[in-house]
């Protein structure tokens, strides 16, 4: 009996919070974001791709949502078992070693600040209204 009692107010408490936590949020929806696909190493074209990203999802997400509406947008990752996905492709151009080859992530913020951020595709969370931009670069060894 008390066990059911128990289940029955986490229950309650659980409902609750839910409740409380949407009444406490100025945005809860999807927000936009774009996405650029930028390659620095070939005279190509940028790509550009709009979508809504859900409240606080992660960019991979996106990606995802993209790739499943844009015939022109695909990528491939790996699975890091130390850090998460690894972005390998995008379009058909993968980066290589032995080029020194890669994509990197970067951020352009609402205020147009350029950033790198700290973590992958599978981390990264995008604000509402920022560019995120997808770049085929080179990296140098120091």
């Amino acid at each position: 009996m008390a066990f059911r009692l128990l289940a029955l107010l986490s229950s309650l408490l659980f409902a609750f919070e839910l409740a409380s936590s949407a009444c406490n949020s100025d945005i809860e929806g999807p927000y936009p974001i774009s996405l650029v696909v930028y390659n620095s190493l070939a005279d190509v074209q940028n790509l550009t791709y709009t979508t809504d990203i859900a409240y606080r999802g992660i960019l991979l997400g996106a990606m995802m949502k993209i790739q499943e509406s844009a015939d022109t947008f695909k990528f491939t990752i790996t699975e890091n078992p130390d850090y998460g996905p690894y972005l390998v492709s995008v379009n058909g151009v993968a980066g290589n070693d032995n080029e020194q080859t890669y994509w990197e992530l970067l951020a352009q913020l609402q205020n147009g600040t350029i950033i790198r951020p700290d973590v992958g595709v599978g981390c990264y969370i995008p604000n509402p209204h920022d560019k995120v931009i997808l770049k085929f670069t080179k990296w140098e060894c120091v």
